[in-house]
């Protein structure tokens, strides 16, 4: 089992402990609450993720041949969607995230409880992580 693959256990078991989405919706919001800071300088269009209703600014590096992700949203349950994207693929291999599939989604059961245009946000922010790791796995 690869880190990307780990972290998403771990993440699965720990949505386990809540017993509805309204608990569920809010530990995402608490979880986003508590994203690092955002460099203001870096919250331009060219950061951007398209496809998101809400403004969404992500950021992209490798250090050590893991790719580290820095995202801000100015929507709460986005920030929050945003910290559990981060937990999961932020300072892995690129090779580990491209190979395992966000089997998160369908277990949490993301897609059944978020607005038709929170789960496009979320599946462009997944889009724009395997676009990262993809670029990095090219210049390797």
């Amino acid at each position: 089992m690869n880190e990307v693959q780990q972290a998403q256990e771990e993440l699965i078991e720990e949505f386990q402990f809540f017993d509805d989405w309204m608990d569920r919706y809010q530990y995402i919001i608490d979880l986003g609450r508590r994203l690092p800071e955002f460099p203001e300088a870096e919250k331009t269009d060219a950061n951007k993720i398209k496809g998101c209703q809400s403004q969404v600014w992500f950021l992209a590096s490798m250090k050590e041949g893991r790719l580290h992700f820095q995202a801000i949203s100015d929507a709460a349950i986005v920030s929050g969607l945003i910290a559990v994207l981060l937990r999961i693929y932020s300072d892995r291999k690129p090779q580990d995230i491209l190979e395992t599939p966000a089997d998160f989604v369908s277990s949490l059961q993301l897609e059944q409880h978020l607005s038709p245009t929170r789960s496009n946000g979320l599946a462009s922010m997944l889009e724009a992580i395997h676009r990262y790791a993809g670029e990095a796995t090219e210049a390797g």
